[in-house]
């Protein structure tokens, strides 16, 4: 998509070197997303360049984003997109399609061949809140309120957001933020796990500045075969886990001394 098109919709896309950068850009909105918010953010993930290690996921103005879009809920939707109304009269595969669709927008955030980062200030509200779920990593600003809105609205989390949140804190706890849609602030999201550092908001561009050089440090062939591995340990026994961790050491092992990677190397030490 062009940076017009993107604009339309309230989204920047930027790339600087192995660093792709999301933008979430309607801030007299409070980043509300749309039906069009999550098609973009599908066809960002589906033609990402190549070269790109970290993805960066920020809100522009004061939150990271107020989760849907209320217009959404009217008879009259959103111009040109609709609304849940003419959504939920669809046929039963179309109407799943438009929600895979949509889930497709949050979903390649978890890619092996990545790290993502949302970065987090303000209110990250039920889609808002999702969408850093998607993320690898959450840097937090102080200010920052997690809030799963969807169940007071009469509907479920269904953008993804279900699973890395068991994950992270557990069903019990799960079930008490969900059901409840309180207000989890930094501090608190910190000591859950739901977010790997907290700090003043001024400080923000700063820290994930640090982390993503942190994180271009490492092999990039490594760093995708060890995501594998961690993403992939809940669901395995440690028997699994252990034969996923031989066959990707093998891998590895191979193409640092096998004979591609020795000719490789020497190729590197005569020039």
């Amino acid at each position: 998509m062009t940076s017009e098109e993107l604009a339309e919709i309230g989204l920047r896309f930027e790339v600087g070197g192995e660093i792709a950068t999301i933008t979430l850009d309607r801030p007299d909105k409070r980043n509300a997303q749309t039906f069009a918010t999550w098609s973009a953010l599908a066809r960002i993930g589906r033609t990402l360049p190549e070269h790109v290690r970290v993805v960066v996921v920020r809100g522009e103005g004061p939150s990271f984003s107020a989760g849907i879009d209320l217009r959404m809920f009217t008879t009259k939707g959103l111009p040109g997109q609709g609304s849940f109304a003419s959504v939920a009269a669809l046929d039963g595969e179309t109407f799943l399609a438009r929600i895979t669709e949509a889930q497709q927008g949050f979903l390649w955030l978890r890619r092996p061949d990545i790290v993502s980062i949302a970065v987090v200030q303000g209110h990250a509200i039920g889609a808002g809140f999702q969408l850093a779920l998607s993320c690898d990593l959450r840097i937090l600003a102080d200010d920052a309120k997690f809030c799963m809105k969807e169940a007071a609205l009469g509907l479920v989390p269904d953008l993804t957001g279900t699973k890395p949140l068991v994950e992270l804190v557990g069903v019990a706890k799960a079930v008490e933020i969900c059901l409840t849609a309180r207000t989890v602030g930094a501090e608190e999201a910190l000591r859950l796990g739901l977010a790997e550092r907290v700090v003043p908001r001024e400080r923000l561009d700063e820290a994930v500045g640090e982390l993503a050089a942190a994180l271009l440090t490492t092999d990039r062939a490594a760093a995708a075969a060890t995501k594998r591995l961690l993403l992939g340990a809940a669901d395995r026994t440690l028997e699994e886990q252990s034969a996923a961790e031989r066959a990707e050491q093998a891998e590895r092992l191979r193409a640092l001394f096998g004979a591609k990677g020795a000719a490789r190397r020497d190729g590197s030490a005569q020039s």
